[in-house]
């Protein structure tokens, strides 16, 4: 608990936080609108780091691999749905590639066959909060708690204690940090997307992946139905031409746990299996 506390302390937001009010009782005296600068421009700095995925100013953020190999991982956001999920499993075992699926616990709580072919078939599984709220980080403590034990407890049934947490839409917040310690859990956003928002704009995602995609990159996609359930067989193709494209570059895709020197989750035998 005391390394834990002593992270938290030392987070690069807390010490911040202690500089600008520092620096405002020091020009308080002098200048009351000038001692208001600091205050206003840690404020700016709060922001600026909880809508970016990458950054570490309130814990520390696993956004990209270590290896130092022309390599990636690729993540998939938001699953299972039945409607995407078979297919795209399929999809990945002709490519014999293996990836790592975020999955929110009432999508799990849903459909439990999809989490155990995930499993079967040897991919990772990952903690995406329990109702994929994606305005999460604006809750309170207890709120934030909830969502990700809630989650954790639904994996457990299948025999996973996910290590990795993703924070919807990467957002993430001071109060994340002492969760994810209390929970021995670590934080893995990504630094590769094509903004597709969810499956929502998925034209072209294989364009923009393969354009800015680099060693180490830590790709993120979705495993959710489009908006159009026609649209299903287009971003079928679009995952295909991704692993074609990362395999012509010569880009060999690792799993998540691979790629960032971390256990993502482990599998346990739970009572009566």
């Amino acid at each position: 608990m005391s390394s834990d506390m002593s992270e938290i302390t030392s987070s690069p937001a807390r010490r911040a936080g202690f500089a600008a009010i520092g620096l405002s009782v020091i020009f308080f005296p002098l200048n009351t609108t000038l001692a208001a600068l600091p205050l206003v421009i840690y404020v700016v700095l709060c922001t600026a780091a909880s809508l970016s995925p990458r950054s570490c100013f309130f814990l520390p953020v696993i956004s990209r691999g270590q290896t130092g190999q022309r390599a990636v991982a690729l993540t998939f956001d938001d699953g299972p749905d039945p409607l995407t999920t078979p297919h795209l499993l399929d999809l990945l075992a002709r490519h014999g590639v293996k990836a790592t699926f975020f999955v929110s616990g009432l999508g799990a709580q849903r459909y439990p066959e999809w989490i155990e072919s995930m499993l079967s078939q040897g991919h990772l599984i990952g903690n995406h909060s329990y109702s994929h709220n994606p305005c999460l980080m604006f809750y309170g403590y207890r709120k934030l708690y909830q969502e990700v034990v809630t989650a954790q407890d639904i994996l457990k049934k299948y025999g996973i204690l996910p290590f990795a947490f993703r924070p919807p839409v990467g957002l993430s917040n001071p109060k994340l940090q002492p969760i994810l310690s209390q929970l021995d859990m670590i934080c893995v956003t990504f630094n590769c997307r094509a903004y597709d928002r969810g499956n929502r704009r998925i034209r072209g995602i294989a364009a923009k992946i393969l354009k800015k995609v680099r060693s180490d990159d830590i790709v993120l996609l979705h495993d959710v139905r489009p908006s159009k359930a026609d649209d299903v067989q287009y971003w079928l193709s679009e995952i295909e031409s991704i692993l074609c494209g990362l395999s012509q570059r010569g880009f060999s895709v690792l799993p998540l746990d691979a790629l960032i020197g971390r256990p993502v989750m482990t599998l346990y035998r739970t009572e009566g299996s």
